[in-house]
């Protein structure tokens, strides 16, 4: 197991913009349900999964969301589950996008492990959430073993300096890990919040309909972004491809320490060895002229055997 084998962007189909971590108030968010989906809508995005806080003070919601999909827009149907515990916290937060309706809350023994398990087995893709807010350790991260991503940039933690969870997910990637990586808002558009639309996921499929979106975040065919687009990456003659929106950096990074990296005014490709990048995999990161960046998953710079 290790980093995706194949890139998106020669894939067939489109890319759909969407946010996996938002909250209404059917939990603790501020807004109804309808409200936030407008939010998304207005703002052009193409799907939105409201994933309110599955615990029993607030009835164990599964926000239904399917009244809010129209024409050009859909939804899918998640949560925030809440098993104890990590060895910093009381409690998980752990995402599970594409539950079905009428998921049973946790049982009184029911562990982690366990409950994580039977929400991938229901159908959902799992994300272990903003890992740096909840001061997450590898040994936590590894037990998780039906995790398909890493939430490694959350919008709503940059306001406590923890928005940013790279460093555990390449650590995790360079364990055997099998792990692709996204980009969430984590909305509640409370007052002390910043605004929503500000981090999100393109996936790449041939319609938007649910299940070919949670299909390709499966498969790990997306990749992430608070503002530049990534619209090429192929790997060949020993450098990786870049071709993106205008860009001050283009970086790729990996499995060894270090960095290679292309800086300019207003960069749109470029190219950059990957020699250094021994434990065969690396992933590419593109900074705009405000700081706003976009990823890819890590990836194998050779086909797994």
């Amino acid at each position: 197991m290790g980093p995706v084998d194949a890139l998106p962007f020669h894939r067939p189909g489109r890319f759909w913009r969407g946010n996996l971590h938002t909250h209404s108030d059917r939990s603790d968010g501020a807004l109804p349900p309808e409200e936030v989906a407008r939010r998304y809508r207005d703002a052009g995005y193409d799907f939105l999964a409201i994933t309110d806080h599955f615990r029993e003070r607030y009835g164990f919601p599964l926000t239904d969301t399917r009244s809010l999909r129209v024409p050009g827009f859909t939804t899918l149907i998640g949560a925030e589950l809440h098993p104890p515990r990590t060895e910093f916290s009381a409690e998980w937060h752990i995402l599970a996008v594409g539950l079905p309706l009428g998921f049973a809350p946790p049982g009184p023994e029911e562990s982690d492990v366990a409950l994580t398990r039977r929400a991938r087995d229901a159908g959902a893709f799992i994300g272990i959430a903003h890992p740096a807010a909840s001061l997450l350790t590898a040994v936590d991260a590894e037990r998780l073993d039906a995790a398909h991503a890493v939430e490694a940039y959350n919008a709503l933690s940059v306001r406590e300096d923890r928005g940013d969870s790279w460093h555990l997910t390449d650590v995790l990637v360079n364990r055997g890990h099998r792990l692709t990586a996204y980009a969430a808002d984590d909305a509640h558009f409370q007052p002390q919040d910043p605004p929503g639309c500000r981090a999100w996921v393109q996936v790449r499929a041939e319609e938007l309909t649910p299940e070919a979106l949670l299909a390709a975040l499966k498969a790990g065919h997306y990749y992430s972004s608070t503002g530049p687009e990534i619209h090429d990456v192929r790997v060949g003659d020993g450098a990786v491809h870049v071709s993106c929106s205008a860009a001050r950096k283009v970086m790729v990074t990996g499995g060894d320490p270090g960095v290679q990296l292309i800086e300019g005014l207003s960069l749109t490709e470029g190219s950059l060895p990957v020699a250094m990048f021994r434990r065969g995999w690396c992933r590419v990161t593109v900074e705009d002229a405000e700081g706003n960046r976009a990823w890819t998953n890590p990836f194998r710079l050779a086909p797994s055997s």
